[in-house]
């Protein structure tokens, strides 16, 4: 049955088949977000981390940073969904994230951009119709300051010849 949700011409330009990634191509993944304090609040009260840091200026004006500070996990969220759009668009799975850094901070009102790097990429063993991509991402802030690193694997289908 063919719907728009399996239609290939609707999800064309949207992540890349397996031959489209070549090792050592970088993307760079547009436009960046800018993290409200909303954002900020809401995300740790959704994940029920609850620590002052991220929601309380009184009490973050006492610590290292001297103001709120970003929860590092939406960063990271953020992050991936940056690269949704030229690496895992079209994925069957994300099969593994590793070396998750948070390099630095991130503040309320930051604008965070991220690129890509293929680092490496295997055919499947078990499925000929598919591939493994070995990926790193980097994010930076509006100052061009590494603010996270993180690599991953990617199962994405080849294409249909």
């Amino acid at each position: 049955m063919h719907t728009p949700y399996n239609d290939p011409e609707r999800q064309a330009g949207f992540g890349r088949l397996f031959e489209e990634f070549t090792i050592g191509d970088i993307y760079k993944h547009w436009p960046g977000k800018t993290i409200t304090e909303a954002e900020c609040s809401l995300f740790s009260l959704l994940t029920m981390n609850h620590h002052p840091l991220h929601f309380d200026a009184a009490y973050a004006s006492q610590t290292q940073h001297g103001r709120i500070l970003v929860v590092g996990t939406l960063v990271f969220s953020l992050v991936v969904g940056l690269s949704v759009r030229d690496v895992s668009g079209r994925a069957i799975a994300n099969l593994e994230y590793e070396q998750v850094i948070h390099n630095g901070p991130v503040f309320n009102g930051d604008t965070v951009y991220a690129d890509t790097e293929v680092l490496d990429k295997r055919e499947s063993t078990t499925k000929p119709d598919r591939g493994i991509v070995y990926v790193e991402t980097r994010a930076q802030n509006q100052h061009g300051e590494r603010v996270l690193t993180f690599r991953r694997r990617v199962l994405v289908p080849k294409r249909h010849v």
